[in-house]
Parts: C-alpha cells; structure tokens; sequence
C-alpha cells in the first residue's frame, strides 16, 4: 500500500514539474545561457552593432575553459565572448574604428568616442573640488592630487617626492643629466618636452598668448599671467623688510639689492659695479664715448 502511494506520489510530481522552467545542470550551458548578461561592457563595445562586428573574427584563436573565454595567445580570460573578440584585435592589430576628422584608426569604438574629445573638446569629467572639467577620467584622477597632499612618487636620489610619476621621470632628468629634446633649429637641449615647445616659439616669432585688455601679445603663459597683474593693481610679492610691493617678482630681486648693498652688475672695462642692470648700462655709454 505505502509502495503505491508512492509510486502515485512520484508519478504526480512528475506530472507537475513538465510546466516548470526548465533549468541547466551543465556548467557550460549556464554559463552560455547567460553570456553577457552580468557583464559592464561601457569600457569595450558601445552598441550591439559592436558585438556583431566582430562574430567572425579570429574563431580559430578562441577557446572556451571552465566556464571562461580565453586567448590563446596571451591566455588572458574574459567573461563574454564578444570581449575576447574584441581583445582579439590586438594582436591581428587590426583597427576596424577611423576617426572622420583625422582618420585616425583605432581598434575599439569606446577608444575612437574617447579620442574624438580631442576635436569636439568636450570634457565631460569634472572636479569635485575646483569645477575644473577634463577630457578623459585619467586626466582628472591625475588632477585630484593637487588637492591632496600626497606625493606618492619619490625621487631615489635625493628624496624629493613628486604627485605624479611623469614629474618624477622629468626630474631624475637633473640626476642623469640626460637632455633628450633638441631644437631642430639651433640645437639646443632642453630636459623636458615642454620646456623644448617653449623654446621653438623664439624662433618661429609665434606669440599664442594675448592680453584680453591691451591685445599686447607673449610667447609664454606665465609672462601674461605677469603681465596682467598691471590692469588688476595686485602686487603680490612682498619685501620682508620694508613690506615694498612688486608686481613682478625681479622687481622685488632688484629691490632687495638695495638692503644687502651686493652690486651683482660688473663694467667689464674699468671694472665699477651697480646696484642694477639699468645703472651699468648707462653707465656703458661712458666707454662708448
């Protein structure tokens, strides 16, 4: 009797379990059933069109294991098998995505709608703390020590310690004394980029800086920011000694000459010093007669 019952029993749930969903004990078929589902795929494929963009590629070079795509040649794994296809294009160094301003060709679209922030020169990453608005989300976490006191980066030689790792590369430049960038005009050697960029100006005549109140032109950004100190009246350096102000900071230099009596500027003829560059040179047009 109780053998019947549950044979019935069996037979009943049986019956019942046809309408349920049906669910895979296969590791592999689960996690097919759910490719690309869990997921962020923002930093690699933007649309579907990307995904199927590349479902022909490189399939030879694909394998699946325990539950993961994997390359074959860097053995790198990924969760989704269009991510490998797209990881994929490293290697074949194919670069499917062209930018249409500069024809600049890229292996994924999220990199060419990265880079064509260049030429529309949007900037949609901003600082918490100052409004300041960046191109790209590295641009702005590099920005964010500024407003730490962090200096994670320091130099083995003398200690000195730096927010980012490119200031601390341009300063072991000092240690080396290596001067990598060279003027193609006059040869001269500079420690960093920018500092050769600065220089290049000199001798093309180009002033790229301009005075929004005069339109008096500068080579250099740092001599308009000087500059408008002018139209604004601000003096912001201070003697220690009498509290005399300067707008600029030679100014103060040349001021301070006249508390320690030093006479830095030398007459190479009759060998009299000065205070000040100006006095020497007036003093020059004695010789010159």
């Amino acid at each position: 009797m109780d053998g019947k019952r549950n044979e019935d029993l069996t037979q009943s749930f049986s019956d019942k379990s046809r309408g349920l969903p049906q669910t895979f004990h296969s590791t592999e078929q689960s996690v097919f059933s759910s490719e690309c589902v869990r997921v962020d795929t923002s930093n690699q494929l933007d649309t579907a069109g990307d995904c199927k963009q590349f479902d022909t590629h490189c399939d030879d070079q694909m394998h699946v294991q325990s539950g993961k795509h994997t390359c074959k040649v860097c053995t790198k794994t990924f969760t989704c098998s269009n991510h490998l296809k797209s990881h994929m294009l490293i290697h074949s160094r194919e670069r499917p995505s062209s930018c249409k301003v500069c024809n600049k060709k890229f292996t994924r679209s999220s990199t060419l709608k990265s880079h064509m922030r260049i030429h529309t020169g949007e900037r949609p990453f901003s600082c918490k703390v100052c409004n300041k608005k960046f191109k790209w989300s590295s641009s702005l976490k590099s920005h964010m020590l500024i407003h730490t006191v962090e200096h994670p980066f320091s130099c083995k030689v003398c200690s000195k310690k730096f927010r980012q790792s490119s200031n601390l590369k341009s300063h072991m430049l000092i240690h080396t004394g290596e001067s990598p960038f060279i003027c193609n005009i006059c040869n001269k050697m500079f420690t960093a980029s920018s500092h050769l960029k600065r220089h290049v100006i000199i001798h093309n005549g180009e002033r790229p800086f301009s005075c929004k109140v005069c339109n008096k032109k500068f080579t250099q950004s740092s001599n308009l920011k000087s500059h408008m100190l002018i139209h604004t009246g601000e003096s912001p350096f201070c003697c220690k000694l009498c509290n005399k102000k300067f707008t600029q900071l030679y100014g103060l230099k040349s001021h301070m000459v006249s508390h320690t009596g030093e006479r830095p500027f030398s007459c190479k003829v009759c060998h009299e010093k000065f205070t000040q560059s100006s006095s020497l040179k007036r003093h020059m047009l004695i010789h010159k007669g």
